[in-house]
């Protein structure tokens, strides 16, 4: 699997499927504009630029030129409030399959007061590290409340890796919870809700060891294919949790760097194979995983 990033700021590299529940056509981003593409309503006609953010963004991307682009909106997430959250937290997960490092999972809540988002917000992988950089402040100060939930190698081979994305989701979701309280309503990307706890029968009842997350209290999930690229909450949860997730990634690199992982995160890259094949596992890859190069027993047993 190849790293995450791309090499040209806020450049998608591909066509972006039109969102449902009301979001408008894709629109042409005219980058002397402050009106972000589905924002055309909220801005009187002829009001002079007042977004700093986007003066930072246009010169955070000399290569930007006028593309048929849409970005991220609170479209969804206000069709939610009219049918009586509260809170939503947009939740999405970044590391599911690499062979090294945490997962982690990013949190954005925000609430029927909530202003524009930040112009830009999509998928993170749609977005060079540059430009995750600028929006991270930027989406920190625009949510009601901001956290990354992290699950660790040791705890992806204990839980399976969806049991560890419910841990790091939890989390970080209690952590919010423990500042604001009950987070009514989770907007989670993706079809498949790994956050809430499966339904068990009489024997996982008894045998199961699950964790209690402090604060933390079971929300309503909605699920939504491509949500963080239609979904501004979770657009801002993608974004988090890749530049933290990666901030470590290159800290690990200090201390392993013939892994590569300050350019592939831990993803399977040429060079990554090839130093599991060379020089084995380290204490950060997934031992339960088929990795590249090594006998899965011995990774297992910890011979490799």
């Amino acid at each position: 699997m190849m790293d995450e990033d791309t090499p040209a700021l806020f450049e998608l590299r591909q066509a972006v499927p039109p969102a449902t529940y009301g979001l408008g056509e894709v629109e042409e981003l005219d980058l002397g504009s402050t009106h972000a593409p589905g924002h055309s309503d909220d801005l009187s006609e002829g009001e002079p630029p007042q977004s700093e953010e986007l003066a930072l963004w246009e010169e955070a991307t000399p290569r930007a030129r006028r593309a048929t682009r849409v970005w991220a909106d609170l479209t969804h997430e206000r069709s939610l409030f009219d049918r009586g959250a509260r809170l939503v937290a947009g939740v999405d997960e970044v590391g599911r399959g690499a062979l090294a490092g945490p997962v982690a999972v990013g949190v954005c809540v925000v609430d029927p007061t909530t202003q524009l988002p930040p112009v830009g917000l999509t998928d993170s992988k749609e977005l060079s590290h540059e430009a995750r950089a600028l929006l991270v402040p930027m989406i920190q100060g625009w949510a009601v409340a901001s956290a990354v939930g992290l699950a660790t190698p040791e705890e992806i081979d204990e839980c399976g890796i969806v049991g560890a994305l419910r841990l790091a989701g939890q989390r970080a979701l209690g952590e919010i919870m423990q500042r604001l309280g009950p987070v009514d309503t989770v907007l989670l990307d993706g079809s498949h809700n790994w956050l809430s706890e499966p339904v068990q029968d009489l024997f996982d009842a008894v045998t199961s060891d699950q964790q209690t997350i402090d604060g933390y209290e079971e929300p309503r999930v909605v699920t939504r294919v491509k949500a963080d690229l239609a979904c501004a909450s979770v657009a801002g949860a993608s974004i988090l949790a890749k530049e933290h997730r990666d901030a470590i990634m290159r800290e690990l690199d200090h201390d392993f760097p013939h892994y590569g992982w300050v350019t592939n995160k831990g993803y399977a890259s040429s060079g990554h194979t090839y130093a599991l094949t060379t020089r084995g596992p380290t204490p950060h890859h997934r031992m339960s995983w088929r990795l590249p190069g090594v006998d899965a027993d011995a990774a297992v047993n910890g011979e490799a």
